[in-house]
């Protein structure tokens, strides 16, 4: 295609973009979403969030690959936050930590030397337009290949030396900003550095806003500076394991709270004289907890490592149930697989996992030796890709939740959607052959047994039912099995 005809191409669909109503909750089923037309929901396996920020990560090639592979779903750092190569959290090739002289931020350098991660300090008062161009150049292309992108704009900085590269530490910027406790840097009480945040913040919002495929969240993993202890996974480990990682389930504190709903503020009030309003999330917590408390204008509740509990303890708050980020499980693509069928399945909307095959030259995926502290490749996107297209073969826009259905599966976990007139989709989580009692009403009903990890038909179900009781016999399988069933006629 000549460079004019493309150029063409780019126009029309950034414009067709721009019209378009962004992404949001579908009024129909909001633990779904409505984008361009059509409930979906979001699956993905991606990189580790430094895309724009990184100027070795060829982002481009690495939407595509998302592209090929089914994924329709990413998450992106802003540039507040940034990790310390072959350091930070033991990952070796970081896409959120760019070498010396690397790192494209929102802000511009100065001329003084001395920028602790490589180059000048920056000037706080000025844009970075490379940061600026990549930014929206990114959603661009993310958008062109129906991929949704949350930013996420400010993150927890969990150590010192996350904080010693940071842009708003004072040692790194030319503005003078204050000497604080770091980890109060997510709260009102952060010294001048709250008009900078605010100014950040508007800008991305700004940027962001002709484009249908965003979504906000607030922050990653707020809790993590100033966690305050809500519950436990194993309440019958011994202390002092038992109140910490990872059998704890931490929470943000008040402070948090309070400048986290600033945050979501800024974003609506920047957005009201804009054409787009975007959904916005918040990240709550690890695991699963009843949700206490969430920030005004929030539609999306983000949880990390979420078990299914964590969509079925708030199912009723009538919003999206996400797992924007795992990745702490190893390096087997049976456990991600086996997590994201039983969160989804049991009603979640999101599921992403951190993906370490991506990395600054490897932007295919293909990066597969170790890489830090989980997984990813080629083999589990191809798998998860296997359930976004069992999900999306369902009825969306009038799914739910079903506990009832399954009245017994026999040495499995089973998870069931359901629609009204009656198309079920099933997990069963374990090993088989298993027998499965189901409680159906009446009517001739076709289905199939779906291999999860190939995605092939591993059996054909048919049968005519009275009503009431009805026992199937699964095929042979490990590590999970998914049934599709349908209702033909009563």
């Amino acid at each position: 295609m000549p460079s004019a005809t493309r150029a063409i191409v780019l126009l029309a669909f950034v414009f067709s973009a721009a019209s378009a109503e962004p992404i949001r909750l579908d009024p129909k089923n909001p633990h779904y979403f409505l984008f361009r037309g059509k409930a979906v929901a979001l699956i993905a396996s991606g990189e580790h969030y430094g895309a724009v920020m990184n100027a070795d990560f060829d982002y481009h090639r690495y939407l595509a690959t998302l592209a090929a592979e089914g994924m329709n779903y990413t998450r992106l750092f802003g540039g507040s936050y940034r990790e310390v190569p072959a350091q930070s959290f033991g990952i070796q090739r970081n896409t959120l930590a760019p070498e010396p002289g690397r790192f494209v931020a929102p802000w511009a350098r100065s001329e003084t030397p001395g920028y602790e991660g490589g180059g000048n300090k920056f000037d706080l008062d000025r844009w970075n337009p490379e940061f600026i161009a990549r930014f929206r150049d990114f959603l661009s292309e993310a958008a062109k290949r129906g991929i949704v992108v949350e930013v996420t704009l400010f993150s927890s900085h969990y150590q010192e030396m996350q904080w010693k590269v940071s842009a708003l530490n004072p040692a790194n910027n030319v503005n003078g900003t204050d000497a604080i406790d770091w980890k109060k840097l997510h709260s009102l009480d952060n010294g001048n550095l709250l008009p900078r945040q605010e100014r950040y913040t508007r800008m991305l919002v700004r940027e962001a806003n002709a484009f249908d495929n965003v979504v906000f969240e607030i922050q990653n993993e707020p809790w993590s500076d100033r966690p305050v202890l809500a519950d436990v996974v194993n309440p019958y480990l011994q202390l002092p394991a038992r109140d910490t990682y990872p059998n704890s389930v931490d929470v943000a504190d008040e402070l948090s709270i309070v400048w986290q709903a600033r945050v979501a503020e800024w974003i609506a009030s920047e957005e009201r004289a804009l054409p787009n309003h975007h959904l916005i999330a918040q990240n709550y917590c690890n695991f699963r907890l009843p949700v206490r408390q969430l920030v005004p204008g929030v539609s999306i509740v983000n949880f990390h490592c979420a078990y299914p509990e964590a969509v079925l303890l708030n199912y009723g708050l009538g919003k999206a149930i996400s797992c924007d980020e795992t990745g702490f499980l190893g390096r087997g693509d049976a456990l991600y697989r086996r997590q994201a069928w039983n969160f989804m399945l049991s009603g979640g909307s999101v599921f992403d996992s951190l993906d370490y095959s991506f990395s600054p030259g490897r932007e295919d995926g293909s990066d597969t030796e170790p890489n830090g502290p989980g997984g990813g490749s080629p083999a589990l996107r191809r798998q998860l890709r296997i359930l976004g297209d069992f999900l999306q073969k369902l009825p969306l826009e009038n799914l739910a939740l079903d506990t009832r259905c399954v009245k017994h599966a026999a040495g499995v976990y089973a998870r069931v959607l359901a629609s009204p007139k009656r198309e079920y989709g099933m997990y069963l989580d374990g090993g088989g052959p298993t027998e499965v009692t189901l409680e159906l009403p009446a009517g001739d009903y076709l289905g199939e047994w779906l291999n999860i990890e190939t995605g092939g038909i591993a059996r054909p179900e048919s049968f005519r039912h009275a009503g009431g009781d009805k026992l199937l016999r699964s095929p042979e399988f490990r590590d999970g099995i998914a049934l599709r069933l349908k209702r033909t006629s009563r």
